[in-house]
C-alpha cells in the first residue's frame, strides 16, 4: 500500500534531500535475508541499501508506549472506534512476533509512538500535530515519521487521515506501527500481495512467514 513514510535524522527533515526509497520492486519470492534487507534498508536483491538500518535502543525495547495522542473533531466516529480496536490488535501482533519487543498500550502520559488522526484529506497537507517531521507533510492514508540519531530510533510518529476506508484500517494500523519500528520500506510484486509490506495491498492483519521472521532480524532475542 503507498503510504507515505518520512526518515528523520538528527533534528532535521532530510527524507526529501535523500530521496528516500518509499518501496522495492520483485518479480517473485526473495530470499528471507534479501526481504529483511529491502524492508529494512531499501535494498533491492543483490544491491546497496538505500536508506540507513535504524532500531530502537536496547533500553526502549522492551517498554515502548503507543497510543492515540490527538482526534481530529472531523475524524469520523466509527473510525476512531476501529482504529482503537486496531491499536490493541496491532500492539498484539508484534508482541506476539517473537521479537525482541513490547509495546502496551498507552491512554496518558509521554508516547513513544503517538498516533495521530487527523482531517487531513487523502493528498492533501497534514497540519496541528505540533511534530515538525509530520506537519506540512504531504498525506496519502497515513504517514510515518522516524526520528534518528546514529543507527538508534530517538522518536517515532504516525498520521492517519480521515479519509482512510473502514475496510484498510486494521491492516494500515499494523502496517504503520510495524514501520515504526524501523522497518520503512514496502515491496512491490504480486508474490507479495498478502504481506504487510505490500505495496498494493492493504488487507493483511496478522504477522506471519517473512514478515514476522524480518521483524524478529530486526530485533532478535539473546
Amino acid at each position: 500500500m503507498r503510504l507515505l513514510t518520512c526518515l528523520c535524522f538528527g533534528l532535521l527533515l532530510l527524507a526529501p534531500r535523500l530521496g528516500a526509497q518509499e518501496f522495492i520492486e520483485v518479480p517473485d519470492l526473495v530470499s528471507d535475508a534479501e526481504f529483511y534487507r529491502i524492508v529494512s534498508c531499501a535494498a533491492p536483491p543483490g544491491g546497496d541499501c538505500a536508506k540507513p538500518v535504524i532500531r530502537w535502543p536496547e533500553e526502549r525495547r522492551l517498554r515502548l508506549r503507543v497510543g492515540i495522542a490527538d482526534i481530529a473533531a472531523s475524524f469520523p466516529g466509527y473510525k476512531l472506534d476501529l482504529v482503537d480496536r486496531a491499536l490493541d490488535d496491532a500492539i498484539a501482533e508484534i508482541n506476539a512476533s517473537g521479537a525482541a519487543l513490547f509495546l502496551s498500550r498507552a491512554y496518558e502520559g509521554a508516547l513513544d509512538v503517538p498516533v495521530y488522526l487527523v482531517a487531513t484529506p487523502q493528498g492533501g497537507r497534514i497540519d496541528g500535530t505540533s511534530v515538525a517531521e509530520l506537519d506540512g507533510a504531504e498525506i496519502a492514508i497515513a504517514r510515518v515519521a522516524l526520528r534518528s540519531r546514529g543507527g538508534d530510533i530517538t522518536a517515532a510518529a504516525i498520521a492517519i487521515s480521515q479519509d482512510i476506508r473502514r475496510r484498510e484500517i486494521a491492516s494500515v494500523v499494523l502496517e504503520e506501527l510495524v514501520q515504526a519500528m524501523g522497518l520503512p520500506t514496502d515491496i512491490a510484486s504480486p508474490a507479495y500481495a498478502r504481506s504487510i509490506f505490500s505495496e498494493t495491498g492493504n488487507s493483511t492483519v496478522w504477522l506471519r512467514g517473512q514478515d514476522a521472521a524480518a521483524l524478529r532480524r530486526h530485533y532478535p532475542r539473546r
